[in-house]
């Protein structure tokens, strides 16, 4: 297994109204967090909030490239991000158990936290398609590149770690700094996570081991 410390590229936030960051996605262009109560459009040049949904926001949220899915205690909602509208409503796996979200190969990935696994639900009914173990508490789930990496957050212990998808075997572990929890996690697609923070209240980005620089900023 390969072992380093994180790279934080760059934080966000504490945001006003915002105290708690759940979820994390990216749609392309803005990274969508949740804080309980709506869900956040951050634009990740400027580190600013644009937009907001109300809905309820208490765990992972994902984006398949039209839809925004977000998870509400123990169902998972499927929401028009162009209106904010929900457009359907699915069981979560973990009945009230989860935590991070993702959207890959035409599926859902639901972490659950306690349980220390990660199902792929059909994304229409919520039936589990199958499930891969971990051996630490999950947080955010994220594909990139075939790659699956998910948080962790055990006390002042956090990483973000790459895992076998057929075993379950950690690969690769990103280790973040005391203190610094990981409650969502999600891929620009390119060279860094977005990591959502938990009770602080700010979204870190970290950089994607053999890639490049990070989110540009803009002044």
């Amino acid at each position: 297994m390969k072992k380093s410390a994180a790279t934080i590229i760059r934080e966000y936030g504490p945001f006003p109204g915002a105290e708690r960051v759940n979820g994390v996605t990216f749609d392309g262009e803005h990274v969508w967090f949740a804080s309980g109560d709506r869900l956040n459009a951050l634009d990740p040049a400027s580190g600013e909030v644009v937009r907001s949904i109300e809905v309820a926001s208490h765990a992972g949220t994902a984006f398949d490239g039209e839809f925004l899915y977000q998870i509400a205690e123990d169902v998972i909602h499927k929401i028009d991000p162009k209106t904010g509208r929900i457009v359907s409503t699915i069981p979560a796996p973990g009945n009230g158990g989860d935590s991070g979200l993702a959207w890959a190969e035409g599926s859902l990935w639901v972490g659950q936290h306690r349980g220390r696994r990660i199902h792929q639900i059909d994304p229409e009914t919520g039936k589990i398609l199958r499930t891969i173990e971990s051996n630490r508490v999950v947080t955010g789930v994220t594909w990139v590149d075939g790659q699956l990496w998910h948080g962790t957050w055990e006390g002042d212990d956090s990483d973000v770690r790459r895992i076998d998808p057929e075993t379950g075997e950690v690969l690769e572990r990103l280790d973040m700094p005391e203190g610094t929890g990981v409650s969502g996690l999600e891929s620009d697609g390119g060279d860094c996570f977005f990591c959502g923070g938990g009770g602080s209240g700010k979204i870190r980005a970290v950089r994607r081991p053999g890639v490049g620089p990070g989110p540009a900023k803009r002044e």
